[in-house]
């Protein structure tokens, strides 16, 4: 995989001017390629600089949620499998706002796994994008700027980390339970 990242990035210098849509698009083809989210913008921050880099990788992760959101809307069967797979990794879960944005920096929680939780608590496509470019709002500025760091940091401090997030998501969870009386969870929920 270091290879393809090193020739991407070769070829991406290359091009000049052509290099910022085609980072772009190596983030919508990103999936195609089973490569990470937090390897592409890291990559973004190398090749571009941090200002540059966010900005791009802010746009490339916001087209990703708009392209997802048309295939899951044109594609049943697709709608399908991520369904199966929210009640595989998440069975009856409800989760706030909040908690799929704070997921959204945890680099090993399946990206589009929160982009189909945001679709099914939103109401329509405008509110869908609204928190959907919000959520990718701060993974874009933490990848790009410091993800080389959180990928170097000891083995300790990035569990730390990590439990610091989990906290959080916990604590938000208990938030969003206490404002929810019971029977209203699925109320926010979006119907196809």
């Amino acid at each position: 995989m270091e290879n393809f990242l090193l020739d991407v990035e070769m070829f991406i210098i290359s091009m000049g001017w052509l290099a910022p849509p085609l980072f772009i698009l190596l983030h919508i083809l990103r999936p195609v390629f089973f490569l990470p989210v937090i390897v592409v913008c890291i990559a973004g921050g190398v090749l571009f600089g941090f200002w540059q880099g966010a900005l791009y990788n802010f746009i490339g992760l916001g087209s990703m949620n708009l392209i997802f959101y048309l295939i899951i809307r044109h594609m049943p069967k697709f709608e399908a499998k991520m369904n199966k797979l929210k009640n595989k990794l998440l069975p009856d879960r409800n989760l706030s706002i909040a908690q799929v944005m704070i997921l959204r920096i945890m680099p090993f929680v399946h990206f589009h796994l929160l982009s189909f939780y945001l679709m099914e608590m939103t109401k329509n496509f405008k509110e869908y994008m609204y928190y959907a470019l919000l959520g990718v709002l701060l993974p874009s500025i933490l990848y790009t700027g410091f993800g080389d760091v959180i990928t170097n940091l000891p083995w300790y401090l990035t569990l730390l980390m990590f439990a610091v997030l989990a906290l959080l998501y916990s604590l938000l969870n208990k938030i969003h339970q206490v404002r929810l009386p019971f029977g209203e969870q699925n109320k926010h929920n979006h119907s196809p």
